[in-house]
């Protein structure tokens, strides 16, 4: 077992264009004082130039994926010179009524080097047990779908 902190502090203030509201602006610290400017998505009166918890919640299932791909390639004797994704994250209603992300789309991009590369059906199983041991993706009710060449 391990145990995963962060710190997130807000204080009030004034919403930068709507007075009748309060600025939806905090910080997240994460280990070793890295500080994260937050805020709602901008659907929902946050500010455009923060990270929302909806992306935090995509790059977290893309960066899990991520880190099990690269050490199953590791395992299996494959070097992984580059790893590119632009994981997209949907927020829809759900059918229990609220809204949700419902689904995350991960279209990794893996560029291997070496003399053992691997074919396509073995990248494909890299992927597919990536994603049945990733944590974050185990953790969430989204699915998850991986698009990958």
């Amino acid at each position: 077992m391990s145990i995963h902190e962060a710190e997130i502090n807000w204080q009030r203030q004034p919403h930068s264009t709507e007075a009748n509201t309060y600025s939806r602006n905090h910080v997240v610290t994460l280990n070793g004082n890295q500080k994260v400017d937050v805020s709602a998505s901008v659907d929902f009166k946050g500010d455009p130039n923060c990270a929302d918890p909806e992306q935090m919640l995509v790059s977290a299932v893309s960066s899990c994926h991520m880190l099990f791909f690269l050490a199953i390639a590791e395992l299996k004797g494959f070097c992984v010179e580059s790893y590119e994704d632009n994981p997209q994250g949907f927020l829809e209603k759900s059918s229990k009524g609220g809204m949700e992300v419902t689904r995350v789309i991960l279209t990794p991009k893996v560029v291997f080097s070496g003399d053992k590369r691997p074919d396509q059906a073995a990248i494909s199983k890299i992927h597919e047990s990536a994603h049945k041991n990733c944590f974050i993706r185990n953790s969430i009710t989204a699915s998850v779908e991986i698009n990958h060449s």
